[in-house]
């Protein structure tokens, strides 16, 4: 997979190992381990070992605790075996019923589809977080690989996954992706600089800004590239004109109201997503003012939605079909090919102009 200047590269990401049944011996490049030897350090039967590598229930959490440690500790990677099901991805993602979650999956069942490979899709909770259980689940149905869309991972659950030798890629990591764990983003820091600076190169100097959580890594890095536009440009950054929400409808409606009521208010916004931007539109509307004549108002993303608004929303185009097809790509090239290094590639976005933005008034 091509690295950060398009050039592709190779090394070390997991340990090649050959997949054997229960109970054979397993070459790591430390030493070789067999399920009865785990066993024995464990104290528990060969069959409870078994389970523990499967995800299987009817292990307590004490002794599971231990035997995955025993494992991880004796190097034991097994690469899924014939009886994996080898035409399966496993897909968890923040918020499936957003318009954001919704394309990415899209993306990734047509690609899967062409490759004729099925999907297991679970959503995450509010944490990015799966559901207990999940990678039990996971284990039991021994995918080929798994993407993480938005969503995240404990160490400890990381670990396990990593340990049975199932790769997996995140896409719009939420927080910063571990070091060994390839992630495909986009470039969020030019995106929040390219939809400032249009903002100032129609004559706006009063640019607010709604942006996303702050533990989100594509929100710190948008609000980044909208202050190094102001910077760029000689224009002071006011704190009272950054509003934050969850990237939600609602809190564009919020933050769009609080920003509209200040003695001075904005003449332009930049909404760090599209659903933010349409809050602000909710917003505008019920202040009795217009868009673009009151205010300017820039997106992100570019979800189908942002040309159906009225008017038309001016956006930060991200290219999440790309982003997800390249996610689903790597995956099957990782089963493959395991001693695959890949940390992080960001594709270019883009800024989309449309009606939504304007020179200010006077």
């Amino acid at each position: 997979m091509p690295d950060g200047r398009g050039n592709f590269r190779r090394g070390i990401l997991w340990h090649t190992v050959m997949g054997m049944s229960d109970g054979e011996a397993i070459t790591t490049h430390a030493s070789r381990a067999t399920l009865a030897e785990v066993a024995a350090l464990a104290r528990v039967s060969v069959a409870t070992v078994s389970k523990v590598l499967n995800g299987r229930a009817g292990v307590s959490a004490e002794t599971r605790s231990r035997v995955e440690a025993l494992l991880n500790d004796r190097n034991y990677n097994r690469r899924s075996t014939p009886q994996a099901t080898a035409s399966l991805i496993e897909v968890l993602c923040f918020e499936i019923d957003s318009p954001f979650g919704a394309a990415a999956i899209a993306s990734i069942e047509r690609v899967a589809r062409e490759q004729q490979m099925g999907m297991v899709v679970s959503a995450s909770d509010d944490d990015h977080l799966p559901a207990a259980g999940w990678v039990d689940g996971v284990l039991r149905r021994q995918p080929l690989g798994i993407i993480l869309v938005a969503a995240q991972l404990e160490s400890k659950d990381m670990q396990r996954l990593r340990s049975r030798g199932i790769p997996m890629v995140m896409i719009d990591p939420y927080g910063s992706p571990a070091s060994d764990a390839p992630s495909i983003g986009s470039a969020d820091w030019n995106g929040g600089f390219l939809a400032t600076q249009h903002l100032i190169g129609l004559g706006h100097t009063d640019i607010a800004i709604i942006t996303g959580p702050d533990s989100m890594m594509a929100s710190t890095a948008r609000l980044s590239g909208y202050r190094a536009a102001l910077d760029a440009a000689h224009l002071p950054v006011r704190s009272e004109y950054i509003r934050s929400g969850r990237f939600h409808h609602a809190d564009g409606v919020t933050g769009g109201r609080e920003l509209l009521a200040l003695p001075e208010p904005p003449t332009a916004i930049f909404a760090t997503s599209d659903l933010h931007a349409l809050g602000v539109y909710e917003a505008v509307r019920s202040l009795g003012k217009t868009i673009p004549g009151d205010v300017s108002v820039v997106g992100y993303d570019d979800l189908a939605i942002a040309k159906w608004a009225g008017p038309p929303l001016t956006t930060i185009r991200v290219p999440l079909a790309t982003m997800a097809e390249q996610a689903t790509h790597l995956v099957t090239r990782l089963r493959d090919e395991p001693e695959l290094a890949f940390s992080r590639v960001e594709l270019a976005t883009s800024l989309v102009v449309r009606e939504s933005t304007a020179p200010p008034r006077g």
